[in-house]
């Protein structure tokens, strides 16, 4: 099966001087997501909790919602032409009775931010797909304080166990509304290490993830918002900048979106209601 660091020679030049040594580096290799047997997607990802990546694709694309939905998930044997496991092949298996979408080579390519449809189209997509409400949960409603936010990225990068290796990872993390740590992944991609952590909750039967935080690496794409809205988290937190597209969606959906969260500052876009804001925003 495919690692999750590789070594490989390179050249180090420091303060003049040149040596040669090998590096720890983050593998990357495709994953086709088969459904019922018919190409669905194709993600560049890290190995690793491949059936949970997969699971997750399919909630954040509508197919499945609990997880009595899915059958199971297996590896493709003879995924080359030898007849050798790439173990880069999965085929995802729907419960009897649960709809199959029509499938094609191309993915629903509203998840993308690349995806060259208009605004109102990719809010539209997650509108009319969106299994799950964004909720507070039973404890009540969510009131996160500022300190607990601020102390989200410290805490996913102790989580990082791989990016102290290769320093080339992204992440993610679950986190409760008290800030217990509940799931943490890395991927290349931080749309992939999202993935896993909503799938391994649809295989465990914890969707939707109400009364939770979820805080990612980089920026706040309508990608990573979509994916959060789908599986019913009602926090999104990321340490950089979110796209229009994303704030949008957060608004429309009852979304709290935080971005910019470094050190004891954040910028709020949605959903401020969750947050205890102690003082009057000057410009109400």
């Amino acid at each position: 099966m495919g690692r999750v660091t590789e070594r490989r020679r390179v050249i180090r030049i420091r303060d003049g001087a040149v040596t040669a040594r090998p590096d720890t580096l983050v593998a990357e290799e495709p994953l086709e997501i088969r459904l019922n047997g018919k190409p669905l997607a194709i993600t560049m990802r890290t190995p690793g909790d491949d059936f949970a990546l997969a699971a997750g694709f399919l909630v954040s694309e509508g197919v499945l919602g609990r997880a009595d939905e899915l059958a199971n998930i297996v590896y493709c044997a003879g995924a080359t032409e030898d007849g050798s496991n790439t173990y880069n092949v999965v085929d995802v298996r729907l419960a009897p009775g649960v709809p199959v979408p029509d499938v094609t080579l191309e993915r629903n390519v509203y998840t993308t931010s690349s995806c060259g449809l208009c605004g109102k189209a990719s809010l539209d997509a997650v509108r009319t797909t969106a299994r799950h409400p964004v909720s507070d949960g039973p404890e009540g409603p969510m009131l996160l304080e500022p300190a607990l936010l601020a102390s989200l990225p410290d805490r996913l990068r102790e989580a990082q166990r791989v990016f102290d290796r290769t320093g080339g990872l992204h992440a993610a993390a679950l986190f409760s509304a008290d800030g217990e740590l509940l799931d943490a992944r890395e991927d290349v991609g931080r749309h992939n290490a999202v993935d896993k952590i909503v799938g391994r909750a649809l295989q465990q039967g914890l969707l939707p993830l109400s009364g939770t935080v979820l805080m990612v690496s980089g920026r706040a794409s309508f990608e990573l918002a979509q994916k959060a809205v789908m599986a019913g988290i009602p926090v999104l937190a990321a340490v950089s900048a979110p796209s229009s597209l994303a704030v949008d969606l957060a608004a429309e959906t009852g979304l709290t979106l935080v971005g910019f969260l470094r050190g004891t500052s954040m910028n709020v876009y949605a959903g401020e209601q969750r947050i205890a804001l102690h003082e009057r925003a000057a410009n109400d």
